[in-house]
């Protein structure tokens, strides 16, 4: 991986905590949530507070996740809704995350200039022990508090003052008064600084999970199904009337279809797509020259058409079929029979305008997997997974490819490729309302065809 830590691409964005005062409030809340502590002076967090240099130091990546359910957080400063999360079990976690930082960032502005505020994204499953367990997951509610509870203090100061206000003789009860100064001496004025947290919970309808060797679970669609990688067999009885893994790419095509959930990359509007095809077949031609022994440091587009032609007889299905899909869309040629069988299939498709974009875009990208870019941009651990088993000419071109071409204007390469705004922040107004199709009239996976 020393290709993407030192251009950023790994462990990127990440928060310092580099100064005594900030180490002693992370001990303090670590050791409020785990009974641990680290001996580290300086280290990196995530959005979450996890610190992969403590990941290390533990050996315990999970020691702020303990089953992987439930994920604990510790925040030092507002600055860590930027820092990506490390490790995700669920792909709703950062949003969740984000979003509660962003609702509540000027009483945590305040509360982390003291302290540090720890917390946990709670759910009434406390282990996932069988695929079943996750349909038991419902909403996830964001519990937090500073290690020194100063807004559970503040509540109680606040019924207090409410008390005091309402009843007559609330002047002459010395006790009262003596417990709302003391308080008042841990939180400040709570009348003209409130530190009160909003409370936030968040539906858990649709998400990934690297449980179980990955889950998609969709049940907030019209026509619910759980998607596997792996096979959907091991999964045992599930309380779900369909249930797809990666071998049933043609129920996996109607189950996009039906939804509305994705859209094919040459019909979107504005969209260049033969230059994204010819970028998807310059990865696919990557992953045939590294093979081959070929160094593909500093290679350009030129260099990838030579190399293409080189190693023509080994190009694989996936490329021929965006090859045709480009003729047509650059050339005027015959339009292409690429169905769901086909190798490029997913290759050829986005996510459509919706609350879940991301999570489909994420669900293609592992169904895509030679398109190393859609891969790092929508599922990260899927690439590192994958990166890890490429030969090292391939791994050096990915690296630069990324630092270059994506990292230089993400939110740029976003909006050309997904269209869409940065899911985390969600889009900028409501989705369209779709149309009805007659095919939703006869069942998701029934047999009717347009003619």
């Amino acid at each position: 991986m020393k290709y993407l830590i030192e251009k950023g691409l790994m462990f990127g964005n990440l928060i310092p905590v580099d100064s005594p005062v900030l180490v002693e409030r992370y001990n303090r809340a670590l050791k409020s949530l785990t009974g641990k502590v680290t001996t580290l002076t300086d280290f990196h967090v995530d959005i979450s507070g996890y610190s992969p240099e403590l990941g290390d130091e533990l050996d315990d990546d999970l020691y702020l996740n303990p089953r992987g359910v439930n994920r604990q957080f510790i925040l030092l400063t507002t600055d860590q809704k930027t820092a990506p999360l490390l490790n995700a079990k669920f792909s709703t976690s950062r949003g969740i995350l984000r979003q509660f930082i962003t609702e509540n960032e000027p009483q945590l502005f305040a509360l982390t200039a003291r302290d540090a505020v720890a917390g946990e994204l709670v759910n009434s499953v406390y282990a996932v022990d069988t695929p079943a367990k996750l349909f038991d997951i419902r909403k996830v509610t964001v519990e937090a508090d500073t290690t020194a509870g100063t807004v559970a203090t503040a509540a109680r100061l606040g019924a207090m003052i409410d008390r005091f206000k309402a009843e007559p003789d609330a002047w002459w009860d010395d006790v009262l008064i003596g417990q709302m100064i003391g308080l008042a001496k841990e939180t400040g004025d709570v009348t003209r600084n409130p530190v009160a947290l909003k409370q936030m919970s968040f539906a858990q309808d649709n998400f990934w999970t690297s449980h179980f060797g990955g889950l998609y679970l969709w049940r907030g669609v019209e026509h619910p199904a759980l998607i596997a990688v792996r096979d959907k067999a091991a999964l045992g009885t599930l309380p779900i009337e369909h249930a797809f893994d990666f071998t049933d790419r043609a129920a996996i095509a109607k189950f996009l279809q039906l939804n509305r959930l994705a859209e094919p990359i040459v019909e979107a509007r504005g969209l260049d797509a033969a230059s994204i095809l010819h970028q998807k077949m310059d990865f696919m031609v990557a992953e045939v020259a590294s093979h081959k022994g070929e160094t593909l440091t500093g290679t350009t587009r030129r260099d990838m058409r030579a190399l293409g032609r080189k190693y023509a007889a080994d190009l694989p299905e996936e490329w021929q079929g965006l090859a045709a899909l480009a003729r047509w869309a650059e050339e005027g040629g015959p339009w292409p029979k690429i169905d769901s069988d086909h190798p490029a299939y997913f290759y050829t498709l986005r996510a459509s305008r919706h609350a879940d974009a991301d999570l489909v875009n994420m669900l293609l990208a592992e169904l895509s997997p030679l398109d190393i870019r859609q891969l790092f941009i929508c599922h990260k651990e899927a690439f590192y997974a994958a990166y890890a088993t490429w030969p090292d000419a391939k791994q050096a071109y990915v690296a630069d490819f990324l630092a270059n071409a994506y990292m230089v204007d993400k939110v740029g390469t976003r909006a050309t490729l997904f269209g869409h705004p940065d899911p985390v922040d969600g889009p900028t107004e409501p989705p369209p309302v779709p149309k009805r199709d007659i095919v939703d009239l006869v069942g998701p996976w029934g047999a009717v065809k347009r003619k």
